[in-house]
């Protein structure tokens, strides 16, 4: 299984980074984690426009899906070949109007279902592909999944946007890598159910035994290095910050 940081920036692209998307591949099946500002760009530098299999969006904040809209139109309006067959995407309940809202001009409020296979995510477990995963509700204002996903005796797990969650730490329990969010910075935000600050995905990591924390989506305005470093004060584990372009074999 092979992890690709697609975008890691947390609410607004940065300089060189944008927003969350990750890639995940296995058996030459291929899985995309969220698909926020950006991202459909920086994924034509990995994969080619049409060769996803299956889409996950944890939530319909804009930084994590609002790429969907372009990757309408490349799916719709393709010009060699015709209209794409309908993919895989699953979101929480809302998804589909979710979409059609913010592109606002779709030719029919079916046009999206047309190139889009919705799923409406609720916690379980179930099977992607020759992925398993199992998806949680995180604690964010809007419905939002945490996901884990296994394959061939390796697992990952993606908090998405969250607060401070037990559930988080079940969800990643034991994985080869944890790809955990750190938006706030210890010390200086603290608003309960929205986010984590480095310390805090550091404590989750060290609770969770996971072989690897990797922070993300962490915004701009925010000094990583000074969340990563939090991080390492409580998970004794490897650790780093997402990059664009990193990739992760597991």
């Amino acid at each position: 299984m092979k992890l690709t940081v697609v975008g890691c920036s947390g609410s607004f692209p940065a300089a060189g980074s944008a927003c969350s998307s990750y890639l995940v591949e296995a058996d030459g099946f291929r899985l995309l984690l969220d698909m926020g500002n950006g991202a459909l760009g920086e994924l034509q530098r990995h994969i080619g426009l049409y060769d996803l299999d299956a889409i996950f969006l944890s939530h319909l904040h804009a930084d994590h899906c609002i790429d969907m809209c372009a990757y309408f139109v490349a799916r719709y309006y393709r010009y060699e070949g015709g209209r794409c067959d309908a993919i895989p995407v699953y979101g929480p309940e809302g998804t589909e109007q979710r979409l059609t809202t913010a592109y606002d001009d779709t030719p029919s409020d079916k046009s999206m279902s047309e190139v889009f296979d919705f799923h409406t995510l609720k916690p379980g477990t179930f099977d992607i592909g020759p992925l398993t995963v199992r998806t949680e509700k995180m604690a964010h204002p809007v419905d939002t999944f945490g996901i884990r996903v296994e394959h061939g005796g390796s697992s990952l797990a993606y908090s998405a946007d969250t607060g401070a969650d037990e559930a988080l730490v079940d969800l990643a329990q034991g994985t080869d890598l944890f790809l955990c969010e750190a938006a706030f910075t210890h010390g200086k935000e603290d608003i309960a159910g929205l986010h984590l600050n480095g310390r805090e995905a550091g404590q989750h990591a060290a609770r969770a035994n996971t072989g690897r924390l990797v922070l993300t989506h962490i915004p701009p305005w925010t000094d990583a290095r000074r969340n990563l470093d939090d991080a390492r004060e409580v998970y004794d584990g490897p650790s780093e910050l997402a990059v664009p372009g990193a990739v992760y074999e597991l």
